[in-house]
C-alpha cells in the first residue's frame, strides 16, 4: 500500500508540475517555480496591489515533518525555500498580506524536490576518450547527469543508472568528475568531485611484411607515453603469442610462418605503468620468393621462364628487363611465362609471388643472354680463282665470327673478331656453301644462321703448248679447263702484247717479234662470267 501511495503522489506531482503557473480564483495572484534542487525550491510571484508583505508555506505531502513558513517584505518577489526533504512533493501556498495582516490573495502549487545528491564510489578510464563512473543509486532518481570538467571546458552526459560513462574526452587529461541525480522535479546539486585521468591514446600502427617470415611494425610517438607493448599471434589461435615491450617506435617480429594471417595488438603506457587504448591490426606474411627458377630458349626468339610453386602464393609476376632498359612483365597464376626475345641481348629476370599481404621479397635475379645475331649484308668477292673475301655487317652480341666454306667432303675455316674473312685454297669450279656464324662467350654460337652459296673460278687448263707456226705467228693450245666456256690468251713483252679470245682450246697469235721473251697468261671464263687467271712459263720466239 505504501508503495502504491507513493507512486500516486509522484504522479500527482508530475501532473501539477507540468503547469507553469497555478492562479488563485478571481485574484490574478500566482506563484511559479524557477529552480529546484534536492533540498530547495525557488519560487517567484508578481507584485500584488495593496500587499505590504508575502507569506510562503511549503508542506510535505503525505510525509511526516514540519511545514516551512517564510515571510517576505513587499519588495521581495522571489526566494528559495530551503531545508526541504529530497525527492518529496511539497504543496506550496503563497499569500499576499496587507498592512493589517489580512490576506488579500493566495495561490497554491505542487512541486517535488530533486533526488538526494549522489556520492561517487569511483571514477576511472579504460579508453582514452572516456571516463566511467560508479555510484550508489539514489531513491527517486530517474536518471543521472555526469559532468567531466577540464579547466573552463566541460562535457555532460545523462545516463540511466550506474555505471555511467562520459565520452568525447581528450587522451591523457585530468578531469574533475561530478554527478547529479534527476527526477521530474529537477536536478540535485553536484556531488563532491573525484579526479580521474583518461588513459593514453593508442599508437596507430603501420604494418608490413618485408620477408616471408617477418612482420615489421612501426608507429608515431604517443604524447605522455613512457613505453609501448606490442603483441603478435596467429589469427587462427595456433602457436604462442609473441610480446615485446619497447621505448622505440618500431619492431620486427621474425621466424614467422609464411603466408599466414597474424593479429597485432599494441598499446602505450604512462609513467605509472597504466596501459592506454590498444590498437589491433591484421597482417598476413608475403609469401616466400619463388625458387628453382629456370630459363630456356625453347625456340629462337622465345624465352620460357618457369619456377616452383610457392605456398600461400595466389599469383606470380615475372619481370624481364633487357640490357637496353626495356622492361616487360607477365602476370599469371601458373608457374611459367613465355616472353619474346631478340638475339644478342642480355635479359635480367626476377619472379615475385603475391598474396593478400602483397609482394614476396626479391629472390635471386637471373640473367640470360640470347645467342648473338646472324650476320647480315653478306658479300663474297673473289680475289683469285681459289680465293674469296667475305664481308658482312657487325651484329649485336657477337665476340667472334667463324666463316666456313664447305663443298663435298672438304671445308675451309676462318675465325676473326672483324666482320670479314678471306678464304683461300678453294677448289676451282666448285659450288661452296659459305656460312658465317657469330659467337659470344656467354651463349656460344648462333646455329640458326643460313648459308650462302658461292661457285668458284673455272679451273685453269693443266697443259699449255706453244708452237711457232711462222716467224710472226704462234699457235697456243691447251687442254680444256673444267667449268670454262671461253678463254683469253695473252703474250706480253716490253715491246707489246698479243691477245686472243676464243671458245676453242687453241688460238693463233700473230705479230710475234723474234728473239723476244714473252709472258704467257690464260684466263678461263665460266658461263656466268667468273674468271680464273692462269699464268704459265715464259716464251721466247726463235725465228
Amino acid at each position: 500500500m505504501c508503495g502504491a501511495k507513493t507512486k500516486s503522489l509522484v504522479f500527482i506531482g508530475l501532473l501539477l508540475n507540468c503547469l507553469e503557473m497555478v492562479f488563485s480564483a478571481n485574484t490574478g495572484f500566482s506563484v511559479s517555480i524557477y529552480d529546484v534542487t534536492s533540498r530547495s525550491i525557488s519560487v517567484r510571484w508578481p507584485k500584488f496591489s495593496g500587499a505590504s508583505s508575502y507569506r510562503v508555506t511549503a508542506t510535505a505531502v503525505n510525509t511526516v515533518g514540519p511545514s516551512l513558513l517564510v515571510h517576505f517584505s513587499d519588495v521581495t518577489l522571489k526566494a528559495p525555500l530551503t531545508s526541504l526533504i529530497p525527492n518529496t512533493v511539497y504543496a506550496i501556498q503563497a499569500e499576499a498580506i496587507d498592512k493589517n495582516g489580512i490576506t488579500l490573495a493566495e495561490t497554491h502549487i505542487m512541486q517535488s524536490t530533486a533526488p538526494d545528491i549522489p556520492v561517487i564510489d569511483q571514477a576511472y578510464s579504460k579508453l582514452s576518450n572516456s571516463i566511467t563512473v560508479e555510484w550508489r543509486a539514489v531513491p527517486g532518481a530517474t536518471s543521472y547527469m555526469l559532468t567531466a570538467q577540464d579547466g573552463d571546458s566541460f562535457i555532460e552526459t545523462v545516463v540511466k543508472n550506474s555505471p555511467g560513462t562520459v565520452t568525447g574526452l581528450k587522451p591523457a587529461t585530468l578531469y574533475r568528475i561530478t554527478i547529479r541525480s534527476i527526477n521530474s522535479g529537477g536536478k540535485s546539486q553536484p556531488s563532491p568531485f573525484k579526479k580521474a585521468k583518461t588513459v593514453l591514446s593508442a599508437p596507430i600502427l603501420s604494418v608490413g611484411s618485408p620477408s616471408c617470415d617477418s612482420i615489421a611494425v612501426s608507429w608515431k610517438a604517443v604524447p605522455m607515453a613512457a613505453g609501448f607493448s606490442v603483441s603478435l599471434m596467429r589469427s587462427d589461435g595456433l602457436g604462442r603469442m609473441l610480446r615485446e615491450n619497447t621505448t622505440n617506435t618500431s619492431l620486427i617480429f621474425t621466424n614467422l610462418d609464411p603466408g599466414t594471417l597474424y593479429t597485432i595488438k599494441a598499446y602505450a603506457w604512462n609513467a605509472n605503468g597504466m596501459p592506454g587504448d590498444d590498437f589491433t591490426y591484421n597482417q598476413r606474411t608475403i609469401p616466400c620468393a619463388p625458387v628453382n627458377i629456370s630459363i630456356e630458349e625453347d625456340e629462337p626468339g622465345h624465352l620460357l621462364v618457369s619456377w616452383s610453386s610457392v605456398s600461400f602464393g595466389h599469383y606470380y609476376v615475372v619481370f624481364v628487363k633487357s640490357d637496353d632498359g626495356l622492361e616487360v612483365h607477365c602476370n599469371t597464376s601458373y608457374t611459367q611465362c613465355h616472353f619474346q626475345s631478340d638475339c644478342g641481348f642480355t635479359y635480367f629476370i626476377s619472379v615475385f609471388a603475391y598474396n593478400r599481404a602483397g609482394q614476396s621479397p626479391l629472390g635471386d635475379v637471373f640473367n640470360y643472354t640470347t645467342a648473338p645475331c646472324c650476320p647480315s649484308d653478306f658479300r663474297a668477292v673473289f680475289v683469285s680463282s681459289d680465293t674469296v673475301r667475305v664481308t658482312w655487317a657487325p651484329v649485336r652480341g657477337a665476340d667472334l665470327y667463324e666463316t666456313r666454306a664447305a663443298a663435298r667432303s672438304t671445308a675451309v675455316l676462318c675465325n676473326d673478331t672483324a666482320p670479314a674473312c678471306t678464304l683461300s685454297a678453294l677448289q676451282c669450279n666448285t659450288r661452296y656453301s659459305i656460312t658465317v656464324r657469330s659467337f659470344s662467350e656467354a651463349r656460344g654460337s648462333n646455329t640458326s644462321c643460313a648459308p650462302t652459296y658461292v661457285a668458284t673460278a673455272p679451273c685453269c687448263p693443266n697443259d699449255l703448248i706453244l708452237t711457232q707456226v711462222t716467224q710472226s705467228v704462234t699457235n697456243i693450245s691447251w687442254t680444256a679447263g673444267m667449268g670454262a666456256q671461253s678463254y683469253v690468251t695473252t703474250l706480253e713483252s716490253p715491246r707489246g702484247q698479243a691477245k686472243c679470245h676464243t671458245l676453242q682450246n687453241y688460238c693463233l697469235l700473230g705479230c710475234i717479234t723474234c728473239g723476244t721473251n714473252y709472258t704467257v697468261t690464260l684466263k678461263a671464263i665460266s658461263e656466268t662470267g667468273l674468271m680464273s687467271s692462269c699464268t704459265y712459263q715464259g716464251y721466247s720466239s726463235s725465228m
